[in-house]
């Protein structure tokens, strides 16, 4: 379980101190390919992709699902694919939470075509998904091998 609370520390770290430098420095738009990609910030009240409910439930639904998450890296079989995928979402999940505790808004400040504009926090999660899937996904085959 080493691997996992490493990549939880540090994509928690490196989320809170990306918003923090956002925060502190990124006062007006900087293009990195033109009107298509750029640093931007935005602040976020909402949950996925801007999705906004109530405050209380929004806090309700992030709380149960890390605690959701938690309980899944702790019970699955640790290989280090696994370990990193649910350390990326735990820490990613984590630095959201800090962020908007603050505030009671996420910064976002990735922004890619009209996609919605997202932080590393955001890009950990999604990373760790893909990872989880990838992982179920070769289980699977490793499995049927066996048979």
């Amino acid at each position: 379980m080493r691997l996992f609370w490493l990549v939880t520390l540090g994509g928690c770290g490196l989320s809170v101190l990306a918003t923090l430098l956002v925060e502190r420095f990124l006062a007006t738009r900087i293009a990195i390919v033109g009107s298509a990609i750029g640093l931007v910030r935005s602040f976020n009240r909402g949950v996925a992709f801007g999705i906004t409910l109530h405050p209380d439930i929004q806090i309700f639904l992030i709380a149960i699902a890390l605690f959701a998450v938690f309980w899944m890296a702790f019970r699955a079989k640790q290989n280090p694919l696994a370990q990193v995928g649910f350390g990326l979402i735990i820490g990613g999940g984590i630095a959201n939470i800090f962020d908007r505790v603050q505030d009671g808004f996420v910064t976002d400040f990735v922004q890619v075509g009209s996609f919605p504009i997202f932080n590393i926090a955001d890009s950990c999660i999604t990373v760790g998904v893909v990872l989880l899937l990838l992982e179920a996904l070769t289980s699977e085959k490793a499995r049927k091998k066996k048979r």
